[in-house]
């Protein structure tokens, strides 16, 4: 064994739900490791929003003020048709997020979150990391969990906690294996320095141009150093992973409808990465025994939301609290927290798909969502995310 006091929650993935769930810990008293599968801790992707929940929970790690830092606080948020190059509708963020929630909304680069995340925890002595660990088996044999990694390493643990990601290998020990469902979209994304981009998309803002089976969205990130572009489109393309090279080609007949200021940025972009888009219907059942899973292991979702990772810690800070009132009675922790969480986590993934049908509405329905999303007010606009960005 590695480690044999077997005191310790085991934590499988060290990506931002996996960090935040051993911060969480670590604020109780509670001893945690972290096996995380790359050889160091890193984020894959540049943009991820921080809506005031993010702030909320950041603020109960005691890591907000980190997080801010070289944040981007945008002014609004916009849909635009990508047709015709007009406004659909804005959400003013900046002032009336800190106003109506008492948290701000920021966009931030996934990699300087992730690095708050880590020196937070390498701080705490009630944390260890280790790289390198790929997690391949696990045994729970009703007093403690057993974990062995790739490498032959083993691990004994008084609970497990599975924050792997959308291919976990935890919930495949738990469940079996089954493949997520793809959703028939690809992201490409890329990251451009602020001089390679056109002045008149130089907003202090996230910008989302709505075409048809299409979308393409851009914000500055780092402090403006650099400038975030996604776009996403219908495909029938399938591969694992994150960060395949992206077919430049295939994305510009997929968008060689749109309207010439996206455009003008899209041509700018010479190097994409890509992503299929998968998720899983939504489920309450994510634990079994002393074992439990968080965020994407537990109910991934689409991008549309943008609250992915906001879920995951979120996840961290329910799990972390349950563990610490059950009084040792891990089984009966896991199982109130998925109760706590199973309907927000739930709503968060159907809301992602609805919105993806909405950014990709063609004819009748593209007239439809211009029409109601223009009339709609600020007022209402945020009264829509209240149970969202006001929770949990």
């Amino acid at each position: 064994m590695n480690n044999t006091n077997g005191a310790e929650v085991l934590i499988a993935g060290g990506g931002l739900g996996g960090l935040a769930t051993a911060l969480a810990l670590s604020r109780r008293g509670i001893p945690s490791r972290v096996l995380e599968q790359s050889s160091k801790f890193r984020e894959i992707g540049a943009g991820i929003h921080l809506a005031p929940n993010v702030f909320r929970a950041c603020d109960r790690l005691g890591v907000m003020e980190q997080m801010k830092e070289k944040a981007v606080f945008v002014d609004h948020l916009s849909m635009m048709d990508g047709l015709t190059g007009q406004e659909i509708t804005r959400v003013r963020v900046k002032d009336a997020c800190q106003e109506r929630y008492g948290y701000p909304y920021a966009i931030q680069h996934r990699a300087d979150m992730l690095d708050v995340l880590v020196e937070a925890c390498r701080a705490s002595e009630h944390i260890a990391l280790e790289t390198s660990r790929r997690v391949v088996q696990v045994r729970d044999d009703g007093e403690q969990v057993t974990v062995e990694t790739e490498d032959g390493s083993k691990y004994r643990g008084r609970a497990l906690i599975g924050a792997d990601g959308l291919w976990s290998v935890v919930r495949a020990c738990l469940f079996g294996e089954e493949m997520p469902r793809v959703s028939g979209h690809v992201a490409y994304r890329a990251v451009l320095s602020m001089d390679q981009v056109p002045e008149e998309l130089k907003q202090n803002a996230a910008l989302l141009w709505a075409a048809p089976r299409n979308h393409l969205i851009h914000y500055p990130i780092r402090d403006w150093e650099l400038f975030n572009v996604v776009a996403v489109f219908h495909s029938d393309t399938y591969v694992e992973g994150w960060n395949e090279p992206g077919d430049r080609d295939e994305l510009m007949r997929h968008f060689a409808d749109i309207g010439p200021l996206p455009m003008s940025l899209i041509e700018k972009v010479a190097d994409w990465r890509m992503w299929v888009l998968c998720d899983r219907e939504p489920t309450d059942v994510w634990s079994r025994g002393r074992v439990t899973l968080i965020g994407d292991a537990a109910h991934p979702m689409l991008q549309y939301f943008a609250q992915g990772a906001a879920m995951a810690i979120e996840d961290g800070l329910c799990v972390a609290d349950k563990i610490a009132e059950s009084g040792g009675e891990l089984e009966r922790a896991f199982k109130a927290y998925q109760k706590d969480r199973y309907l927000r986590t739930g709503r968060v993934q159907l809301m992602a798909r609805f919105l993806g049908d909405v950014y990709h509405a063609d004819g009748v329905r593209r007239d439809l969502r211009n029409q109601l999303l223009g009339a709609r007010t600020q007022e209402k606009a945020l009264e829509g995310l209240d149970w969202l960005y006001g929770g949990p």
